[in-house]
């Protein structure tokens, strides 16, 4: 009998620390994960800052980009971060088939910015501007490849959400992990902000 009585006395200790411990966990995770990636894109543009006037008596930045191309690019990352806010908007009414719609159109945004991306990369290599050619151009990839590269993980991550909300629906496990995506995508972006300044707008003007 007694041991009927530990055991009944055990379990709601157990479950209410399943039911918290996760949330917060993964959150703090989380938040220690984007202070990480901070401290990587803060060294990144350092070393776009010092070698970004090296050109080796090649290109610089106003002979190779193109400011209305690349404002067009950094429309849609900012277009995919409004889209997102109105899923997590329908994800807090409680709207699944509005939330995946809503996520679904982020992703096109997101997969039309990684094509432009794609595409002014292959340019430049097609015009001798590689990232071999200067420490201007090494720094130069290296920063946005960087950036698009987590962008590719970011898609990846909301493709894999949205077969979850799908097949779950907005459970708790889901509503974190949108909001854990949510965060990334925000970052993302001013990330991307500070990279059309400093590395696109500044290069080209200066």
């Amino acid at each position: 009998m007694s041991e009927t009585q530990v055991n009944e006395n055990q379990t709601p200790q157990f479950y209410l620390t399943e039911d918290h411990h996760p949330e917060h966990s993964t959150m703090l995770g989380f938040w220690l994960y984007l202070m990480s990636d901070c401290l990587i894109f803060a060294v990144l543009f350092a070393t776009h800052g010092v070698l970004g006037r090296n050109y080796a008596a090649g290109p610089s930045p106003a002979d190779l980009f193109d400011l209305k191309f690349v404002a067009v690019n950094t429309a849609m990352l900012l277009f995919s971060s409004i889209t997102y806010g109105f899923a997590m908007l329908q994800m807090e009414r409680n709207a699944r088939m509005e939330t995946l719609f809503w996520l679904g159109v982020t992703g096109v945004f997101g997969a039309a910015f990684l094509a432009l991306e794609l595409y002014e990369f292959y340019h430049l290599i097609l015009e001798g501007a590689g990232p071999t050619r200067s420490a201007f151009l090494s720094s130069f990839f290296t920063l946005v490849g960087t950036h698009g590269l987590h962008v590719t993980f970011g898609m990846i991550w909301l493709v894999t959400l949205m077969v979850q909300v799908k097949k779950y629906g907005l459970i708790a496990d889901n509503r974190r992990r949108l909001m854990c995506l949510s965060m990334f995508w925000h970052f993302l972006d001013v990330i991307w902000i500070g990279v059309f300044s400093f590395v696109y707008l500044l290069g080209a003007l200066v």
